[in-house]
């Protein structure tokens, strides 16, 4: 007898939750699901390389008389920094600088460190940016809903520029090295609102404070998937296959009720999938630990002294005439110049005296085996296509590119670009399990999904489709218990207000003298 009871408190306890955690959690997955089919056509805003070299202009290589080695003990480099580029700024070529100690700016002219721009000189900044576009407001912020990321602490505080275009361009220039670090135009802006914005729960004032927004995704997707995975066992126990409902219908619901019992059947799954992966994105518990080896690029290089050998101009200005920024490193202890142009020219590589420079796939293969001393290489593989592992989506990933898998106890992967021998990532096996628990589940970024749009875009808008009437559903039935509630709520009140009434028209009064009684 035991046995049945345990059995009916345990149902008990699945419908309560599913029902009153469901109340708030359908509001937030309706959320979810419309914003999410938003952002598959508009993107968080983002400033990308293509858009950065299109809005510079080619190296005067002429007037550089500042060299790399020169500009690193302007700098005070004690080691060789993790960025050391080559562009123009107002006008004349610059060195940017990041180092362990922050981001410096100098002038390849005379070797003066760049002043912070003044509004005259960011508006200048973005106009050379925007060819010319005229201006139409300009002000000073620390940031805001489109520059709230982390990755842009650096360039704080920036001069917000709005442009007088047809777009409604705005652009953001660090107030420490004059950059353009971000641009938005009004189309981006409106629909990110219905976007990026709530499906990241992205508010510039939550998201401030990195600690606590993290703790607020874990605290409402989490609570979302135990809504999730009660509906879906519910469903399944009041669906029957076989001893039907009457008219022979699987679902004992009518109305409402019976759209949220089907659309969770059939879409229930895929929700689940999603409030999970969406949890996993803010790695709980650090469960994930993605990269390689820590060090990973200096090792790379093979060098850390803050030298570099003397350029010769003519030469490269030869190599590559339109170049737009040069960056300057080394790779296995040979010193790399990388000439960019323009975002759909591949990189040009060259070495201080302007000669073309190539690695092979064994001297890359001898750069990567430093990340890992004494490890063996297991394979090496050129990779002409995108796979599994390497593709594009929200992201910028070339190809051809090398990958180096090490047989360590994590399974690195290594990826250099044959083209720029740049170092382009590392990943263990743990990162690759990420990339299914989180990507594949969320994003649905399979490679043959990716390459047949016609294919992922109406699964997307299909399973997204039964989540938003499961959700609307939801809200409907939520709404109406909530009213019941507060209506059987409010008899009972009125009910004990009325005894509580009648009790004391009943019962002697003592509050008047015994002769008025």
């Amino acid at each position: 007898m035991a046995r049945p009871a345990l059995v009916k408190t345990g149902l008990r306890w699945l419908y309560w939750v599913h029902r009153w955690l469901g109340i708030a959690a359908c509001l937030l997955f309706l959320l979810w699901f419309v914003s999410g089919i938003v952002m598959m056509y508009v993107p968080y805003p983002s400033l990308t390389k293509a858009e950065r070299l299109a809005g510079s202009t080619p190296i005067d290589w002429s007037r550089v008389a500042i060299g790399p080695a020169d500009a690193l003990r302007r700098a005070k480099q004690a080691e060789f920094p993790a960025e050391l580029r080559l562009d123009m700024a107002a006008g004349e070529p610059a060195w940017r600088i990041r180092g362990k100690d922050g981001r410096v700016a100098l002038s390849a002219v005379d070797g003066r460190p760049l002043s912070a721009p003044d509004a005259a000189s960011a508006v200048a900044a973005a106009q050379r940016f925007a060819d010319g576009a005229p201006v139409r407001h300009v002000e000073k912020i620390h940031d805001d809903q489109w520059t709230i990321a982390q990755g842009l602490s650096w360039a704080r505080p920036l001069w917000k520029i709005s442009l007088a275009d047809d777009a409604g361009t705005q652009l953001y220039v660090s107030s420490t090295t004059g950059e353009v670090v971000q641009n938005t135009n009004a189309r981006e802006r409106a629909w990110n609102w219905a976007g990026a914005v709530p499906h990241w729960l992205y508010l510039s004032a939550l998201r401030r404070d990195g600690a606590f927004w993290r703790q607020v995704v874990l605290w409402t997707s989490g609570p979302a998937i135990i809504v999730g995975v009660t509906g879906l066992w519910i469903g399944i126990l009041r669906m029957r296959l076989r001893r039907r409902y009457k008219n022979g219908a699987v679902t004992p619901y009518r109305g409402w009720m019976k759209w949220h019992h089907l659309t969770g059947l059939i879409g229930g799954l895929f929700a689940i999938t999603w409030m999970f992966s969406g949890w996993l994105s803010v790695n709980p518990f650090d469960w994930f630990a993605r990269n390689g080896p820590a060090g990973g690029p200096a090792l790379y290089a093979a060098h850390a002294g803050a030298d570099f050998p003397a350029l010769d101009m003519a030469s490269l200005a030869a190599r590559a005439a339109q170049a737009r920024e040069a960056r300057f490193g080394w790779i296995g202890g040979r010193p790399v110049v990388t000439l960019a142009s323009t975002g759909d020219t591949p990189p040009v590589m060259a070495s201080p005296s302007g000669q073309p420079l190539r690695f092979t796939q064994a001297e890359l293969a001898a750069a990567a085996q430093r990340l890992m001393p004494g490890v063996p290489i297991r394979q090496t593989i050129l990779l002409t296509e995108p796979d599994l592992y390497w593709y594009s989506h929200g992201h910028d990933r070339p190809l051809p590119v090398l990958r180096i898998i090490f047989a360590d106890a994590d399974r690195t992967w290594v990826t250099i670009d044959p083209q720029s021998g740049g170092l382009l990532s590392q990943q263990n096996a743990s990162g690759r399990t990420y990339r299914w628990l989180f990507n594949a589940l969320h994003d649905f970024d399979l490679p043959f999904l990716l390459a047949n749009r016609m294919l992922r875009d109406p699964l997307m808008w299909l399973l997204s489709g039964l989540g938003i009437v499961m959700s609307l559903s939801g809200i409907v039935i939520g709404w109406r218990h909530l009213a019941k509630s507060y209506r059987r709520s409010a008899a009972k009140r009125e009910r004990m207000a009325m005894g509580r009434t009648s009790i004391a028209s009943t019962s002697p009064r003592f509050d008047r003298a015994e002769g008025d009684q």
